[in-house]
């Protein structure tokens, strides 16, 4: 059973890897306005796998987290840190000299 849980966790590792991924592309095209429908179908295949995986690790008697040592990949592109900026100061008008 010990081949098994390990062969499972490998898979669950590949695949939060590939679902990560695909996310990002995912969200890439809809931040430029395309379609992404067959990701996002992709991303749901992934899912239902998952969730197979899951429940045949649990009935196994798994119970161990797994991590994932991936690089990360954020969903939004980080903002740009507020600087803040002192009060302008009004300079008093001009006398305009008359001739």
């Amino acid at each position: 059973m010990d081949n098994r849980i390990n062969e499972i966790r490998r898979i669950i590792r590949a695949l939060r890897v590939s679902m990560r991924e695909a996310e990002a592309i995912m969200h890439e095209q809809i931040n430029r306005d395309e379609d992404c429908t067959f990701v996002a179908q992709e991303v749901m295949k992934m899912r239902v796998v998952m969730s197979g995986l899951v429940q045949e690790r649990a009935a196994l008697g798994d119970t161990d987290p797994i991590v994932v040592a991936s690089l990360f990949i954020p969903r939004r592109r980080a903002t740009p840190s507020r600087v803040r900026l002192e009060p302008l100061r009004l300079a008093p008008p001009r006398e305009v000299a008359r001739a």
